[in-house]
């Protein structure tokens, strides 16, 4: 049984920034260098909470409306799980990376990478049980089987895993299912008795998935995963990209691009008034560094 809060390394920030310094120094410097492809297109990463094929249907036709408005070339790139989505984020390999708010944080010393818009609603973490469950408060989770998406996704992991541990003292077993999808399909099989999620990937589910599992614990409200830019992506490219995202909300069409990624609408985003306030939480002895 894994423990609740793992031995870890007396820095993992240091850790961290060692692991994004050492990728770093192998990419080409420079806003024509590795991040962009050969024709010339800006590259997109989310970090990926659906599986691949559910991202590429929910970003896809967004990244084309943009294009158009913007005169754009922008290329979704994909990555198989979130510990590699973070290993590309630390080593700056996109130009444009949708990432959860712990994530900005992680990548500031590396990358510094800028918050563009995020969803207007905060984010909240879950955890939910199946339906029938005879679980009624986190702690009748004691020592059981907890999934999570993987270790630093935000609001269903990471600040979830401090929280049971810290504040409601609970030991429990992890189990990491690489996506929330995956996280709340263990729990209806059983393979889970409790699974972490987040608000959005919890209502964008399928209706016949929520209706298998409740809600039994949630986190405080956050700032949620903002649209970021490289630093190396010019200024006129980071607005002529937010201003196009701000203003597809004012067409029927653009709020229908805009639904899968930004539910209640896209706002701009700000670093010090969103997303500092997070390393009050501590939540670095909870960070497990990436691995492929």
């Amino acid at each position: 049984m894994t423990p609740a809060r793992p031995t870890l390394h007396p820095s993992r920030r240091t850790v961290l920034r060692g692991l994004a310094a050492g990728m770093a120094a192998a990419a080409l410097p420079g806003w024509a260098g590795t991040a962009r492809s050969a024709a010339g297109s800006i590259s997109v990463a989310v970090v990926p909470q659906f599986p691949a094929a559910e991202t590429h249907r929910q970003w896809s036709p967004l990244l084309e409306r943009l294009g158009r408005d913007t005169g754009l070339a922008f290329k979704l790139k994909l990555q198989a799980s979130i510990p590699k989505f973070e290993i590309e984020l630390l080593a700056g390999l996109h130009d444009i990376v949708f990432m959860n708010p712990y994530h900005l944080l992680m990548a500031l010393g590396p990358q510094a990478y800028l918050p563009l818009v995020r969803n207007a609603n905060p984010l909240t973490g879950i955890l939910v049980v199946r339906r029938e469950s005879p679980a009624r408060q986190v702690q009748d989770l004691h020592g059981q089987r907890l999934a999570f998406p993987a270790p630093n996704a935000f609001g269903a992991s990471l600040w979830m895993r401090a929280l049971l541990s810290e504040h409601e003292h609970l030991a429990f077993e992890t189990l990491y299912a690489q996506t929330h999808s995956n996280v709340y399909r263990h729990v209806i099989r059983g393979e889970a008795a409790a699974g972490g999620g987040v608000n959005t990937t919890f209502a964008q589910e399928r209706e016949e998935v929520r209706a298998d599992l409740r809600v039994i614990y949630e986190t405080p409200g956050a700032a949620s995963h903002p649209l970021c830019a490289h630093p190396r992506v010019p200024a006129s490219v980071r607005v002529a990209l937010t201003d196009a995202l701000l203003a597809l909300a004012k067409d029927a069409d653009g709020r229908l691009l805009l639904e899968p990624v930004f539910p209640a609408l896209p706002v701009r985003a700000d670093l010090a008034r969103d997303y500092r306030p997070l390393e009050k939480f501590k939540l670095g002895k909870y960070l497990v560094p990436p691995s492929p």
